[in-house]
């Protein structure tokens, strides 16, 4: 079975790492970019399954990313998940009306809960 491509977009090193380290332990094949122009261009380039993607980046913002993905022919089919601080409700429908097949504020989620969810929306 070929492994499924996650690309993580993530500027918090640490975070970054440990999802890095469970996905790979979980047989995902992992692509990281810590800025938003980076991981919109892995995303172009490697055409993962499924991105888990910051809102709060650099040079562009996950918002910004979000919205380029799904004006692409190229990466508009794939799936993206928002894991973020960012709680405020007009982001989450901004997100969600612009794409993102679900929204998860990383205070409420530990990384377990983040990949069963990464799995479902997957159909894994």
């Amino acid at each position: 079975m070929e492994h499924k491509k996650i690309l993580i977009v993530e500027d918090d090193d640490f975070l970054l790492q440990m999802y890095v380290t469970k996905l790979e332990l979980e047989g995902f094949k992992v692509f990281e970019g810590t800025t938003g122009l980076q991981g919109l261009k892995l995303a172009q380039k490697e055409k993962p399954d499924l991105i888990l993607l910051d809102l709060n980046l650099p040079e562009l913002s996950g918002f910004e990313v979000l919205s380029q993905l799904k004006r692409d022919d190229a990466t508009k089919n794939i799936k993206v998940l928002i894991l973020t601080n960012y709680s405020q409700k007009e982001n989450i429908d901004k997100c969600l009306a612009l794409g993102a097949d679900d929204y998860l504020i990383k205070a409420h989620f530990v990384p377990s809960e983040v990949i069963k969810k990464m799995k479902e929306v997957l159909g894994d």
